[in-house]
């Protein structure tokens, strides 16, 4: 039980934290596994009895916890949500509320189109000059797409003499 333990730890470890090697837990993720495996209920464990815990088993000036650090947390917090229980049996329904969890990730925005936008944005339903702008993917074609190129010159449209400014005779 206590090596699912360890792979769910590991899991939570990492969660975020590009730098980490799974070893230590930060206080973050700590609370953010209590919450996710139900270990946190905010009735009988509250997110101040997860910080409490979390600061009584660290190193003094440390800012993770290893393993073992976290299998001593779980065993206080199992006495805490299980009144009642051998520390052993609250520790293993701690370990079992744990079981196969991954951190969770509601909540997280994700890009959606709605209503009139994916209307406005299917370009195989486009007309006219629009749809020469667009090939048949859907792609857009860029400046090449557009028939009417401006004179980015700098002289008049029209004007005869363009391009003769530097063959003028100097004085």
């Amino acid at each position: 039980m206590a090596s699912e333990a360890e792979r769910t730890f590991q899991r939570f470890a990492v969660f975020g934290e590009s730098s980490s090697s799974g070893t230590e837990m930060n206080n973050k993720n700590f609370s953010k596994l209590c919450k996710d495996c139900g270990i946190m209920d905010d009735k009988t464990v509250t997110s101040t009895d997860v910080d409490i815990v979390f600061s009584k088993v660290k190193a003094k000036n440390a800012r993770t916890i290893t393993f073992q650090q976290f299998q001593e947390a779980m065993k206080e917090l199992g006495q805490k949500q299980f009144k009642g229980k051998s520390p052993d049996e609250a520790l293993e329904n701690i370990y079992r509320l744990m079981e196969g969890k991954d951190p969770a990730t509601t909540g997280v925005t994700k890009a959606m189109t709605v209503g009139g936008v994916s209307r406005l944005t299917d370009t195989s339903k486009y007309t006219g000059t629009h749809k020469e702008r667009f090939d048949q993917s859907g792609k857009g074609k860029g400046i090449a797409g557009r028939e009417d190129m401006t004179d980015n010159s700098g002289y008049v449209s029209g004007y005869k003499g363009a391009g003769t400014y530097d063959k003028k005779g100097s004085n």
